[in-house]
């Protein structure tokens, strides 16, 4: 459960609540309304009537809105953080390593039911609920960073660098929400590739490409 800041609600402990989908229900509703109608428009009771549950039962697992907000943020972030470390830690080629990165992070972010990443300039989040949030994403960018540093960029170029790596990957965000019917799968290869390219490394090839797959799929066992 997603430890809340917000005030108190009465909380329900009935079979509604506490069925194993209901979590995951919640989230799926908001994640379609915050996107659509927009978060500062949704109410906890629209989620909770998308959800076929009843208020009290979406407090049993979310004391506030902004609780929803974090659960849902922490989706577009935790299983790319993961990748991430263990891709650092790697022994491949930082071209590799960058290119699978990108390609599984755009992938996250474009191949989501909802496109949560346009969610990231809310002002809500900066707010101290939202804490662990930028905590993971700022981890997630220091690993590109690493990875920009290991291929062989000038050290007073790598943040700069790393600035316009993360920025690329995250614009799939935005890119999504003016062409929900977008491609997704050419905007993440070539979201990838031109990772690669910003970064200074040679053009990738399928070579590469194909390494990187090779190394995703690896790291899935």
């Amino acid at each position: 459960m997603v430890k809340g800041s917000g005030v108190g609600r009465p909380r329900a402990s009935g079979a509604a609540a506490s069925r194993p989908d209901a979590r995951q229900a919640v989230l799926d509703a908001a994640g379609e309304l915050f996107t659509g109608a927009g978060y500062a428009a949704t109410t906890t009771r629209a989620i909770a009537e998308r959800a076929g549950l009843r208020q009290a039962s979406l407090y049993y697992h979310f004391p506030a809105k902004e609780d929803i907000l974090a659960a849902l943020l922490a989706e577009t972030v935790r299983p790319s953080l993961a990748l991430a470390a263990r891709l650092v830690a790697g022994g491949a080629p930082a071209a590799v390593r960058l290119w699978a990165l990108a390609y599984a992070d755009i992938g996250l972010l474009g191949g989501a039911r909802h496109n949560l990443g346009a969610l990231y300039l809310l002002p809500e989040v900066g707010s101290p609920n939202l804490a662990r949030f930028r905590t993971e994403r700022a981890e997630l960018k220091a690993a590109y960073g690493r990875l920009v540093a290991a291929s062989g960029v000038a050290p007073a170029a790598v943040a700069i660098r790393t600035d316009l790596v993360f920025g690329l990957v995250e614009s799939i965000a935005v890119i999504r929400r003016d062409d929900p019917a977008l491609d997704v799968e050419a905007h993440v290869r070539e979201g990838a590739d031109g990772v690669v390219r910003l970064v200074g490394l040679p053009e990738p090839t399928d070579g590469l490409r194909a390494e990187a797959h090779a190394l995703l799929a690896s790291l899935e066992d």
